[in-house]
């Protein structure tokens, strides 16, 4: 049986194929158009999930649409009438959308696809804690999904054994985690839906310490929040309810000024501010996760929404909470919805066993050599080829602190960069933080690059959970790196001493995982520099040419894909007729 999940319309849209209870196929549609958490209908997406199983869309038994629009769109009408004539503005403005796109879902599937046949609507936070709980290891588990919104919730808590999800309780919309985590983001003058990973970088620099940091002590003023988790806002602080813009007057004059330019530096006050909202977002958090243990009484838990990328607050979960195990998919914000509409479709509507985990994010597109010769030889790109040396001749390149596009095997499913399509380089030089900057990322110096290493090293360098948990291998946890390996590995060792780090496994990425083992054999320290291949504002590469033209367009020096390797310097005066490409 062959199941089709998506999502779009709001951001991170997505396409995911699910074959007799195993997912196949998954990517973004950011990463064909080139746009940026594209938000609209998935058509390339799913032309790839179809594709890469040999299918046509009259073999797809169901597709399951990863919300419920006509209840979001009763919200959207509460909201505003409630906040009415104020809201007029913003409310005429999303109306076309809806009138056109949204409330028409199932018309554009049809017209898009020419499918006749069953459409299901999985209502947001079940599709989150289906895309979690259903494709972990664990056949019973407490589940958390916190977001922004989805069509009402934004935060819910519940159980899941067998086939079955029960969420027992939620919180609604305006009061949300997820959208105040936004709000600050706005306030420090970064763009929301895209940058609170940056605010959760930045935090380190700011005060941690709630005692004597002021800006945690005000934001704690406009959050009622109770020991069992549950809380609400002051909504007098905030107008996403009702304007296309987050913070209020009020809001700014309790945080000591009005929202950050971006042309304008961070100060020490704007780094506190990111400080104390890490620190009140890790304290919701905790209360949340200690009532659900005591009422799930699970030593399990499983999370999704786009609150579970905060990594930093990841990696404290075990310590900090009753739970022994966790497990967090790689794509666990809107994206990874399409995944858990299929999986509930199939797995708790339809009631199939459970017989497939998710152990690794490789399920984008992957490219063969021919298809990487014959894109290489059209666009005459001097190249060299070699497979038996490959892994060995990298590994000293990296030593030599050259910088590597590396493209091998399918793309990644989720927003971190785990191998697949990947920028590596050299953890051990203290300058290489600034190089990767200067000639490739061009992004903001306060933001740390992430370790990888392979799993039988990782203990030796960090202080992790024992056992690692496998959310790590999504690069989903943040641990301390062990104090005697700060200047051994500065480039990847942020200002609290903490790493971001992806565990990678033999049988999950062999090439990857021996190119990390052999660059250790050069160095004394199996860890390299792993970043996203990509540059700043632009998604992921996802074909052949977009990591030619990203390494063609920055200071990359060395591209390997698959067994050719191509040097930067070797083709800066041919030109490269893309066009050429095409047409063949």
């Amino acid at each position: 049986m062959l199941i089709l999940g998506i999502s779009c319309y709001y951001h991170d849209s997505s396409a995911a194929l699910l074959k007799d209870g195993r997912i196949v196929a998954a990517a973004e549609e950011e990463r064909f158009t080139r746009k940026k958490h594209d938000t609209s209908f998935p058509i390339n997406a799913i032309k790839y999930c179809l594709k890469s199983q040999n299918i046509s869309i009259e073999e797809i038994s169901y597709i399951g649409f990863y919300e419920k629009p006509l209840l979001k769109f009763e919200r959207i009408l509460f909201q505003h009438l409630e906040k009415f004539p104020f809201s007029l503005k913003t409310f005429l403005a999303s109306m076309p959308s809806w009138m056109n796109e949204k409330l028409r879902i199932v018309k554009k599937i049809k017209k898009e696809l020419k499918y006749k046949g069953n459409i299901l609507f999985i209502e947001h936070h079940l599709a989150h804690a289906a895309s979690t709980f259903l494709v972990s290891p664990f056949k019973k588990a407490a589940i958390l999904t916190v977001d922004g919104v989805g069509e009402w919730t934004t935060t819910t808590y519940g159980i899941g054994e067998g086939n079955n999800i029960n969420l027992i309780k939620e919180i609604k919309f305006p009061h949300s985690i997820g959208l105040l985590y936004s709000t600050i983001t706005a306030y420090l003058g970064m763009s929301v839906n895209n940058s609170e990973y940056k605010t959760m970088g930045l935090a380190p620099y700011g005060n941690m310490n709630k005692e004597t940091n002021p800006y945690y002590k005000n934001l704690r003023k406009i959050i009622d929040l109770k020991e069992d988790g549950s809380y609400r806002f002051d909504m007098d602080y905030f107008t996403y309810h009702y304007k296309d813009r987050m913070p209020s007057k009020k809001l700014c004059k309790l945080l000591g000024g009005p929202v950050r330019n971006p042309k304008f530096e961070l100060t020490q006050r704007h780094k506190d501010i990111a400080a104390a909202l890490q620190i009140v977002t890790e304290e919701i958090l905790t209360k949340i996760l200690n009532q659900v243990y005591k009422e799930t009484r699970c030593d399990n838990i499983v999370i999704a929404g786009g609150v579970g990328l905060n990594s930093v607050y990841n990696g404290k979960i075990l310590k900090n909470t009753p739970f022994k195990k966790i497990w967090i998919q790689p794509n666990s914000s809107d994206g990874g919805t399409s995944m858990g509409a299929a999986s509930y479709i199939y797995h708790t509507i339809l009631e199939h066993e459970r017989d497939f985990i998710l152990k690794d994010a490789y399920l984008g597109p992957e490219y063969s050599n021919i298809d990487i010769k014959k894109f290489l030889d059209a666009s005459k790109i001097k190249y060299n080829e070699n497979e038996n040396e490959l892994i060995q001749r990298i590994a000293i390149l990296i030593y030599e602190n050259n910088v590597v596009g590396w493209f091998q095997g399918r793309m990644e499913w989720g927003p971190r960069a785990l191998g697949a399509r990947s920028i590596l380089s050299n953890p051990c030089t203290p300058e290489m933080k600034e190089i990767l900057n200067l000639k490739v990322k061009h992004r903001e110096n306060f933001r740390p690059f992430a370790p990888v290493i392979c799993e039988d090293d990782a203990l030796k360098y960090f202080d992790c959970d024992e056992p690692i948990p496998d959310p790590a291998d999504f690069m989903l946890m943040v641990y301390p790196i062990k104090k005697k390996w700060h200047k051994k590995i500065p480039a990847v060792t942020h200002i609290d001493g903490s790493g971001r780090l992806q565990i990678i496994k033999k049988n999950q990425n062999k090439n990857y995982y021996n190119l990390i083992k052999e660059f250790g054999k050069l160095s004394g320290v199996p860890i390299l520099i792993n970043t996203s291949f990509n540059i700043r504002g632009e998604p992921i590469v996802c074909t052949p040419e977009d990591a030619y033209k990203c390494m063609m367009g920055t200071g990359i020096d060395y591209l390997v894909m698959d067994k050719f390797l191509i040097r930067r310097e070797d083709n800066l005066k041919d030109a490269w007729d893309s066009e050429k490409y095409a047409k063949d």
